[in-house]
């Protein structure tokens, strides 16, 4: 594969000043057109709708279904059979981030947090059980670790639990915030073994006696996401439904720094939709006779987000070149994401405050945005938690409590 430098493939995006996107080789960049056509054209007409009612479209898993754009990560299991790179999977994520939020992340629960659970931590038999169905989005997965008393501290106080009864698991417990959960096929459960202490993986399919999902109501962010509340009451899974090559917090954390890097792109996404929305707006919007964008202080709220949006892109670049080449560390996932999200949120107030008063509006979209941002960055560890992370990997000494 060759490397296009600086173009052209149309419809490059207006916040790309660097021109990041030459970076990927023409054949990964053709998917990411090919992914922001579906989204533009397919996706964006649906969001304002389902946003307003809090609900999510069933018709995206057709819509992604045909794309083929799920399993790309993972050599042999999707449409695009060897993997793609890093970079790639960051700016998809970014791009789905860019339509809306809500949908990245329904996206990123399934084709990150749950398949890259069974990638990286079931054996082979588990993920030929498994992966062939999730990358064609015949089976939809979900992702269950956050509890309702454990948040930031899931790791050493998971009280959801599992007991061993000969070649069957028993879990009990409750998960909250669950993406998807209200309709996927298989929902990757994380319990605390009450022999050893350790946190294990379970896939639990759906259907299973004892599972109850219950959707999240009220939220005011990340609306046509379904969370849910989930309760396991004595769920039977068995033992071929252990994901074998989790045995302890540590191996999970494997799986965490990878999502974590992917919510970093989907902080990118948020701050570029924003971004376009505003610079669109300031482009029509008159005032005094003239458009704001011709005022000073517009332009400077503007160039700000702008070299918010390229710094946080440059970091995120290399990152993904630390990750082909192996050399990917938690930290290097935790300063990513405490930066990016950061500026996410500057760059979503800059950019409703263009607005006015129709900055409130679900009409102008950046509404969305603004308060979606907030979702974004409290999950997958608060700024906080990954603060401490880098914190303790620069000075060598542990913060955490």
């Amino acid at each position: 594969m060759t490397t296009n430098p600086v173009g052209p493939l149309t419809d490059e995006l207006t916040a790309d000043f660097y021109h990041y996107e030459s970076l990927l080789p023409d054949e990964e960049r053709k998917i990411l057109l090919k992914a922001r056509t579906l989204l533009r054209e397919q996706v964006r007409p649906l969001v304002n709708g389902s946003w307003a009612m809090g609900e999510f479209p069933r018709e995206l898993i057709t819509l992604f279904r045909d794309s083929g754009l799920a399993g790309l990560p993972y050599e042999g299991y999707g449409e695009h059979r060897p993997a793609v790179s890093n970079l790639l999977s960051g700016m998809l994520a970014m791009e789905m981030a860019r339509t809306d939020a809500s949908v990245s992340t329904f996206f990123g629960v399934h084709n990150g947090l749950a398949m890259y659970s069974i990638f990286s931590g079931g054996d082979q038999e588990q993920r030929d059980r498994w992966l062939p169905g999730m990358a064609a989005m015949d089976r939809i997965g979900a992702f269950a670790m956050t509890e309702p008393l454990g948040g930031s501290d899931v790791a050493g106080g998971m009280r959801t639990t599992a007991r061993r009864e000969g070649d069957t698991w028993v879990l009990n417990g409750a998960k909250k915030w669950i993406g998807n959960a209200t309709f996927a096929d298989l929902v990757v459960v994380w319990a605390r073994d009450v022999d050893d202490n350790h946190v294990k993986g379970f896939v639990v399919e759906k259907g299973m006696p004892g599972f109850d999902p219950v959707k999240i109501e009220h939220k005011v962010a990340f609306r046509i996401v379904e969370n849910a509340e989930i309760t396991l009451t004595d769920v039977k899974v068995p033992e071929a439904n252990r994901l074998q090559r989790i045995d302890s917090f540590r191996d999970v954390a494997e799986i965490l720094r990878a999502t974590r890097a992917g919510v970093a792109w989907q902080a990118l996404g948020v701050m570029i939709g924003a971004y376009e929305l505003a610079l669109d707006y300031a482009r029509e919007r008159r005032q005094f006779g003239r458009p704001i964008g011709g005022f000073q202080l517009v332009q400077d709220l503007l160039v700000r987000n702008l070299g918010d949006i390229t710094a946080s892109w440059g970091m995120l670049v290399q990152l993904a070149r630390l990750q082909d080449a192996g050399i990917f560390r938690d930290e290097h996932s935790a300063l990513a994401k405490a930066f990016v999200t950061a500026r996410m949120r500057e760059v979503g107030a800059r950019s409703r405050e263009i607005f006015g008063g129709n900055g409130i509006l679900l009409d102008h979209d950046i509404a969305r945005f603004f308060v979606d941002a907030e979702a974004i960055y409290s999950f997958e560890g608060t700024r906080e938690m990954n603060t401490l992370i880098v914190g303790k990997s620069i000075t060598g000494q542990s913060a955490f409590v």
